[in-house]
């Protein structure tokens, strides 16, 4: 396997007019690695994957897909890089099976269709018409067009949005097959949980620049978090008073709260939290400790606000 990075972004610039869609984003991808990239609406993520895919140019910085300039060297890379297209691109009358066997026959050593469509469970639906198939079967048929020619990179924007579960398992197992495999996945989901449970890498771009990176592991630290139900509207700070320095505690939803630690949830706390209750009389019920969620973290660093 090559030691070249699968993907490399170092301070990519990309302007519409006078917005500024991507400000100087550097980002690093290896090969047979799983990269998630997240980000609100708005955020710079699908600008930044189209200039990596070569359909856009960058205005400053540079871009390099398996150590290739994507717009420069766009042919030498297309045989080694997958995309999958959100809609569109697919003649409405010709067959999932069909489109997937011409797709298959561009590439030297492809998968098996059949094995594919399969995995992806659009065996009974091989002789259906595009325009027939339902939107999570044209979708699912687009993820396996990006993959049959066993790309050493492929692009995968919200690959899951809108599938059943055992839709959306299916494809989490063709994600790791891949990677197995040695492919690098570059992942755009706004799902937390599918860049949990896939990622090694994560991402995180606001304003079209990165915010945060690293694994999920190394993002959200371990045994973070203390967690009870009580009865709503406990005073928060006088809580918060009788806890050890730099411990915060919230409550959200009504009745559910939330003691947070910067490094992981000890002895002291729990007992600082249970002398509190019992002092005030409170009954506090499903004590648990829990690791802050990727979505957590998030939140914390894009805001909670919401985004056209």
């Amino acid at each position: 396997m090559s030691s070249t990075p699968a993907l490399e972004i170092d301070g990519l610039v990309k302007r519409y007019r006078n917005t500024t869609a991507v400000a100087g984003l550097s980002l690093r991808a290896e090969r047979a690695r799983v990269t998630a990239i997240l980000g609100p609406n708005g955020a710079g993520k699908t600008t930044t994957i189209e200039t990596c895919e070569g359909y856009r140019k960058p205005d400053d910085g540079t871009v390099r897909v398996l150590g290739l300039d994507p717009v420069r060297d766009a042919r030498a890379l297309r045989p080694k890089v997958g995309v999958m297209l959100q809609s569109g691109g697919v003649p409405s009358t010709v067959r999932a099976g069909e489109y997937l066997r011409v797709m298959a026959s561009f590439y030297a050593h492809p998968l098996d269709s059949a094995a594919l469509l399969d995995l992806l469970g659009l065996t009974s639906s091989a002789g259906t018409p595009y325009k027939q198939l339902s939107g999570g079967q044209q979708q699912r048929l687009a993820l396996a067009a990006a993959v049959i020619g066993r790309p050493e990179l492929v692009f995968l924007d919200e690959p899951t949005a809108g599938l059943d579960p055992q839709a959306r398992h299916a494809t989490w197992q063709l994600i790791e097959g891949l990677r197995a495999a040695g492919t690098a996945v570059i992942l755009a989901t706004h799902y937390m949980e599918e860049a949990e449970r896939l990622a090694d890498q994560v991402a995180i771009v606001d304003h079209g620049r990165l915010v945060a990176s690293g694994s999920p592991g190394e993002l959200t630290g371990s045994d973070g978090q203390l967690r009870f139900r009580a009865e709503p509207g406990l005073d928060t700070d006088a809580l918060i008073a009788a806890l050890p320095p730099g411990a915060a505690a919230k409550e959200s939803p009504a009745g559910h709260y939330r003691i947070e630690v910067a490094d992981r949830v000890d002895p002291q706390l729990i007992a600082s939290v249970t002398a509190w209750c019992a002092e005030h009389g409170v009954l506090a019920r499903d004590l648990q400790i829990e690791s802050r969620t990727l979505e957590d973290l998030f939140l914390e660093v894009t805001g909670r606000e919401l985004r056209s």
